[in-house]
């Protein structure tokens, strides 16, 4: 009996990109134990060759950039100039990875004058991978390189949208020469991931996506404290503008464009309110819509490269423009309207909508629709900006610095920036948010801490086993005796 098939296509022309077979429950299982046989001799191996074996693999990406790059853009529809820009995170997160690991869990020995202190870490054992669509290289190779490099062995499931960048990305390990065993691809849709997710012998679930499967993972593990769970799961972005002059006027309107746009709207990190004081943000607004109409929405290859492609999936676009419906029917004002020039394509222009009066519910929109907030003032446009579930990025565009003193201080967010793009982290730095944003950081600087746990020992070469104060003597045995 033949499984069932994986389909993936470009959402920009409905052709079929990749195909091959579902995972079913007893493949997920079969993963699960061929990571398991592998893990003891991969954790055994010196560090030095499993650095070889991460730097082999650098260089396999590196030879096939742009037919990685070309996958991204062919299953997301994101432009050639972003996902080639994708290719090269995924280099570098080897060298970084590297480094966090030294850094934040190498090992450590200290001589003390009785024994010697001595941390040391260990991998967790196989751990599963749940990847998302939107970075389907880069995100959860945030998770897989870190892994590998602390001596876990990985059962990576990628989303059912973006199929052949996994597989593209395990030829890469596979010309690297990553020993058997030690990555398992699964490929399907939410039955796998449930498969893998709910696997009695994984010992840890690294998960980048919604905040809504995200919740049920946590339930799912609240009593398996013995399992490691990062969770990365978006966020609904705050950005204030305030008092900018009038020469700047036109930078932070692109600020807030690329905060709010860049990679059709579908990035955790982009904006997704924009509050503003109430008097003058026509200001700023005059130059924000100029910006915008001016964007470029076309497909991945075009020339012109286009600004920015569709969302990566009709149904991804039908529920963008439901949340948008629901937004103007519970008495938003249409500022620049979400547009789908073709009904049977995800193609959508970037809108624009004052929620102010709106009943708006706290959801991350993931796509091109930017929410105005109006307020009074900056105690005002603080207390919306935490006016939400997430914590996950944060921005101030202003000239004043102590208000950015203040905004830091008082912002509740894992990213906060100012006078950059809210889109804009360092892989080299820690990633994530609070809230429904996620725990653990996930899948950037500090995955080294969730993929090792740490070991104290206290050493000495010779026994040595002493009783000082509170053993009696052998005479005072004697006199009692």
């Amino acid at each position: 009996m033949s499984r069932p098939e994986l389909i993936s296509t470009d959402p920009s022309t409905g052709e079929e990109v990749w195909r091959g077979a579902e995972a079913s429950a007893e493949d997920v299982a079969k993963a699960v134990e061929a990571a398991r046989a592998a893990q003891p001799a991969w954790e055994a191996r010196p560090l030095s060759e499993r650095r070889e074996v991460l730097q082999r693999f650098q260089n396999a990406v590196r030879d096939r950039r742009e037919d990685l790059a070309r996958m991204i853009s062919r299953e997301t529809g994101k432009p050639f100039w972003e996902t080639q820009g994708e290719a090269d995170a995924v280099m570098a997160k080897v060298d970084i990875s590297m480094t966090a690991y030294q850094e934040r869990t190498g090992n450590r020995e200290k001589d003390g004058e009785h024994f010697r202190q001595a941390l040391r870490h260990r991998p967790h054992g196989v751990l599963a991978v749940l990847g998302p669509y939107n970075f389907p290289a880069h995100l959860p190779n945030g998770h897989i390189v870190p892994g590998l490099l602390a001596g876990n062995t990985m059962v990576f499931k990628p989303s059912e949208l973006t199929p052949g960048t996994a597989a593209l990305m395990k030829e890469c390990w596979d010309a690297a020469g990553l020993p058997d065993g030690c990555l398992q691809i699964v490929q399907g849709g939410g039955p796998a991931g449930k498969a893998l997710a709910g696997h009695s012998d994984i010992n840890g679930l690294l998960f980048t996506g919604s905040a809504g499967t995200g919740h049920a993972l946590a339930r799912q593990f609240a009593d398996r404290p013995d399992k490691i769970l990062a969770l990365e799961m978006g966020g609904n972005n705050p950005l204030i503008c305030w008092d900018v002059r009038e020469n700047d006027l036109e930078a932070a309107a692109a600020l807030i464009v690329q905060s709010a746009f860049l990679s059709a709207g579908q990035r955790c990190t982009n904006a997704r309110r924009l509050i503003v004081r109430d008097k003058v943000h026509d200001e700023i607004l005059h130059y924000v819509n100029e910006i915008a109409a001016d964007l470029i929405v076309g497909a991945p290859f075009d020339e012109p490269q286009p600004f920015m492609g569709p969302v990566v999936s009709n149904r991804a676009a039908d529920v963008l423009q439901e949340q948008y419906l629901n937004l103007v029917m519970s008495g938003a004002k249409q500022i620049r309207p979400l547009e789908r020039p073709d009904a049977d394509k995800p193609f959508l222009s970037p809108a624009i909508i004052d929620a102010t009066n709106a009943d708006r519910p706290d959801e991350e929109m993931f796509g091109p629709v930017l929410q105005l907030i109006r307020v009074a003032d900056f105690d005002a446009a603080v207390r919306e900006a935490n006016n939400t579930r997430f914590g996950l990025s944060a921005g101030l565009i202003s000239d004043d610095p102590e208000l950015y003193e203040r905004f830091r201080r008082e912002i509740r967010a894992g990213i906060v920036n100012w006078n950059r793009p809210t889109n804009g982290a360092s892989s080299a730095a820690p990633f994530g948010g609070v809230g429904d944003s996620g725990n653990h950081r996930a899948s950037a600087y500090y995955a080294a801490d969730y993929c090792a746990y740490p070991v104290a020992s206290l050493e000495h070469d010779r026994i040595r086993g002493e009783i000082g104060v509170g053993r009696a003597s052998y005479g005072e045995k004697k006199a009692a005796e």
